[in-house]
């Protein structure tokens, strides 16, 4: 599994720890940024992995800001991408089998380095349960139709 990774100067530290999660899973990531504390703005780092995991050069996308939110919202403007904020555990598994979510976001203002690699971990090994919640894909790629935005479509 690659995983596509990025945080703005808000999730910079968090970052750094999902790394050596990562690591310590054995799991083959690329780090597109930030590299410091400096600011910067999010919209520049979550379009990056969201667009290489929708065309499929990475397998799912681990965004960080500081509330999460902001990284959530670029992610889910790009077709095919479906991004959910996490900060439990349940949510975690819960989106991965019900949503086949391939993109997360969290926030280093609201949860710790812990809990952090506890969310990853988990959603990073729970498999899509397919069967009816399948259908409900369907129906959201049907709606991504309705308004012109394709599954697989670059850009916004």
């Amino acid at each position: 599994m690659k995983i596509a990774l990025a945080a703005d100067h808000g999730g910079f530290s968090l970052k750094e720890n999902v790394k050596k999660k990562l690591d310590a899973m054995g799991l083959e990531y690329h780090d597109f940024g930030t590299y410091s504390e400096e600011s910067v703005d999010y919209p520049d780092f979550g379009i990056q992995v969201a667009e290489a995991v929708a065309a499929g050069q990475f397998d799912r996308g681990i965004l960080i800001c500081g509330t999460g939110l902001g990284m959530m919202i670029v992610a889910n403007k790009v077709p095919g991408i479906r991004c959910a904020l996490l900060h439990d555990t349940f949510s975690a598994k819960a989106t991965r089998e019900h949503n086949n979510t391939n993109v997360m976001a969290m926030g280093a203002r609201v949860i710790g380095p812990g809990l952090a690699d506890d969310i990853v971990e988990i959603w990073l090994s729970t498999d899509f349960a397919g069967g009816r919640h399948q259908n409900r894909l369907d129906k959201i790629a049907t709606i991504e139709q309705r308004y012109g935005r394709e599954e697989g479509v670059k850009g916004c």
